[in-house]
């Protein structure tokens, strides 16, 4: 049994001025989160995982940069990734690269590509470790 997905649908992000030069906003679909980033004039999107330890990129919303905005940096263990390319350049991940979300721009608005593969969707901890109990019993 597959346990892959796959985006189903074409999702709007946002259009090119709608995000500050070296800012970088986050959302949700289908269960999973990602983040875009504005790079001159371009955006890069990827889903909000690091390599490391497959944890979210950030503890504050819409907080994935480091402190000089160059750089996508991830709060638990200080990896650094470039924006344009998801490369981790520092860190334990060195040399891994965040998972990219394709993205589609047309008329300087993004969209987010339909078909293409979602990381699987976050644990539920408390969820999992009820179940866990469950089956002792």
């Amino acid at each position: 049994m597959s346990t892959e997905a796959y985006l189903k649908k074409e999702v709007p992000l946002c259009g090119l001025n709608d995000l500050d030069d070296h800012c970088a906003m986050e959302l949700m679909i289908e269960e999973r989160q990602l983040f875009a980033v504005r790079q001159d004039n371009d955006i890069f999107a990827y889903w909000n995982l690091c390599p490391h330890r497959n944890t979210p990129l950030n503890w504050v919303p819409n907080q994935f940069l480091d402190a000089e905005n160059r750089l996508i940096q991830c709060a638990l263990h200080g990896a650094l990734f470039e924006i344009d390319s998801g490369l981790c350049i520092h860190g334990p991940c060195n040399g891994e690269s965040l998972q990219t979300v394709e993205l589609r721009c047309e008329d300087q608005f993004y969209f987010i590509i339909a078909e293409q593969k979602m990381p699987p969707p976050p644990v539920n901890l408390r969820a999992q470790a009820l179940a866990d109990l469950e089956d002792r019993e």
